[in-house]
């Protein structure tokens, strides 16, 4: 889904700028919507175009002018609003069926540089050792400052087996750090599940793509056959987000039928919807209801999500739904505050080079009416990600992005419902002496959070983070 080129970006052979973060709702066609035509600003640009193709100091095609132009007019609106060429394109419509190729980075540009946002599970970045909040500096002998994210984006992807070297910088290293990543194919697995001890599920989806609810019904449906549950855990931290009706419907298997999951609301009609737990808002027509099977007590069972500050877009729509029907607990950290709408639209169709245009179209709301837009979900009991603090590199959010949309109140079918809009004010981060955070793998026995998640399902304390922890801040966060 839930932009880039000032935006997020999956690095991939064919990746596009702002695939997983972007929160993607079917494609359709332009309207006609022209107004004036405004020939002062158009004489503006041909002037512009025509001083660069005679004067410029090397000869430039006018297709590449063109595109640029189309890429500075979305780049410039908002960080997930962007122009997508026949090779984007296409990678954004691959990386939603779970499988391209590359390193499996999420990443944004930060004045001028590349900034991880996270590694996706089980990929070459994740092995290796790249982070959260890592910054790249050099991608094999070229220097990223000043560079288009697109141009990263082309850089890191590659052939499978083929090499590149990055070189990050990482807050509380005194050098930068050198990474030789070898490019694989990515196949992502959105869901995975265990059973942690008996009678208690850890599921977790890492990203929502085309199959993600029919795998998602399957795993529940094999936890059940050992037995009853006693209590889930849905692990949502660093999921970027993906499609929305796949959001839809992971919301769908733990709420009431027709149960409010989420809203949008834009100037356009068809951007003020209302999605609801049903199968017409989650299947998209595509045969049987594939949660119709799930057992009943799935929408009762005492629930824990877990986020943190890189759970975006469509992870939040999922946390705050539930949230707001106080169907489960949501534990962890604030999440990343990306809460508005991309639409695809195409520009040209034909199979040689597609190309579109990736728009933002509608802000989002809970259940509740809360826009999440620049705020994020704040977790009922904020646990830091380990006993000793959490891991550096997760302050990034929406609200630290160019040209990020700002907060709207609340949606206009809120229906008078409280809305929590304000942003806290920032706690200083206190300064004590104590180890560093070792990183852990998500379900693991290290999970510090996922323990914190068990001992509230089993009603036992839970050690949450105290006033002026890192992962009770705002959106702004600290840095």
């Amino acid at each position: 889904m839930s932009g880039r080129l000032r935006t997020f970006a999956l690095i991939s052979v064919g990746a596009v700028a702002g695939v997983a973060a972007s929160l993607g709702i079917s494609a359709y066609a332009f309207r006609d919507s022209r107004g004036p035509i405004p020939l002062e600003e158009i004489r503006q640009l041909t002037d512009v175009f025509g001083a660069i193709k005679n004067h410029y100091v090397e000869p430039v095609e006018d297709r590449k002018l063109i595109h640029e132009a189309i890429s500075g007019m979305l780049t410039g609106l908002d960080p997930h609003s962007a122009f997508l060429d026949a090779d984007a394109f296409r990678d954004l419509q691959t990386s939603t069926q779970g499988e391209f190729g590359g390193l499996g980075i999420e990443v944004a540009p930060e004045d001028g540089a590349v900034r991880v946002v996270a590694p996706i599970d089980d990929t070459p970045a994740f092995r290796a050792g790249i982070k959260a909040g890592d910054l790249i500096i050099k991608i094999d002998d070229t220097l990223t400052r000043g560079m288009p994210l697109s141009d990263a984006v082309k850089l890191m992807r590659g052939k499978k087996g083929t090499s590149v070297t990055l070189t990050v910088a990482r807050k509380g290293e005194a050098k930068p750090l050198e990474f030789k990543l070898v490019r694989d194919v990515i196949r992502t697995q959105s869901v995975r599940s265990r059973i942690i001890e008996p009678g208690y599920a850890f599921v977790r989806v890492s990203q929502f793509q085309e199959r993600t609810v029919e795998d998602l019904a399957r795993h529940l449906s094999d936890a059940y056959k050992a037995g009853p549950l006693k209590g889930i855990v849905l692990d949502l931290r660093n999921d970027p987000g993906g499609l929305l009706h796949s959001a839809i419907g992971v919301s769908a298997a733990f709420l009431p039928k027709r149960a409010l999951v989420v809203s949008t609301d834009g100037r356009m009609s068809d951007a003020k919807r209302r999605f609801v737990a049903a199968p017409e808002d989650y299947q998209r027509g595509r045969g049987e209801d594939v949660l119709a099977r799930l057992p009943a007590d799935v929408k009762s069972v005492p629930m824990v999500v877990l986020v943190n500050g890189a759970s975006a877009s469509a992870s939040e729509i999922v946390a705050g739904a539930l949230q707001d029907h106080k169907r489960a607990t949501v534990i962890g950290s604030q999440t990343f505050g990306k809460g508005s709408v991309q639409t695809i639209i195409p520009l040209r169709s034909d199979s040689d080079r597609p190309a579109a245009i990736k728009l933002t179209t509608a802000r989002y709301f809970t259940p509740n009416g809360r826009s999440i837009q620049a705020k994020g979900i704040e977790p009922d009991l904020p646990v830091e990600d380990t006993a000793q603090g959490s891991f550096a590199g997760l302050q990034i959010r929406e609200a630290d992005l160019a040209r990020h949309l700002e907060v709207k109140t609340a949606s206009p079918e809120a229906g008078g419902a409280a809305a929590r809009e304000t942003l806290v004010e920032s706690h200083a981060e206190t300064q004590t002496e104590r180890p560093a955070p070792t990183r852990y793998e998500f379900g693991s026995a290290e999970d510090f959070q996922l323990r914190q998640a068990m001992n509230h399902l089993k009603g036992l304390p839970v050690e949450t983070a105290k006033k002026g922890d890192n992962v009770a801040a705002s959106a702004t966060g600290v840095r």
